[in-house]
């Protein structure tokens, strides 16, 4: 099993939305500008993450991976991918929401913060005030 990972294009769109619906997460206001990177197991796209930049802080969207493709690292290698290309872009926090993925993510350095704490970007985000689950756990990274 070959794994590589490589920055999105606006031909992932499709398949990323296919994922992200598969797994029930939302796709509503998902733009390809929003797609980070892709990850890419025997030249079949099976996971990607999305990124929206606010400056000195950023929204990770999306992490997915296909259930078929899960346990191999590559959810890991796509957030490792993310965090380096955020540094490089000048963002101090990366914030994020989700409903079940907190102990994934808690291994990888994120902790829960109360939505109050949210930084006015993140708050001013779709997925922030519509798209999630107001019992979603807000998560935040400092870079």
């Amino acid at each position: 099993m070959t794994i590589s990972i490589r920055q999105a294009t606006h031909d992932d769109l499709s398949i990323a939305k296919t994922l992200l619906v598969d797994a029930g997460l939302p796709v509503d206001d998902l733009a390809a500008t929003q797609l980070a990177f892709v990850g890419i197991v025997d030249e079949d796209v099976v996971g990607v993450i999305g990124f929206e930049n606010h400056g000195r802080v950023g929204l990770l969207r999306s992490l997915v991976v296909a259930k078929d493709a899960r346990a191999a690292g590559l959810g890991r290698e796509l957030v490792a991918a993310l965090e380096a290309s955020a540094r490089e872009q000048g963002v101090d926090e990366i914030w994020l929401l989700t409903v079940d993925a907190d102990p994934f993510f808690a291994q990888l350095g994120y902790q829960i913060r109360g939505r109050s704490l949210a930084p006015p970007e993140i708050c001013a985000t779709a997925e922030f005030r519509e798209l999630c689950p107001g019992d979603a756990f807000l998560m935040c990274k400092e870079l």
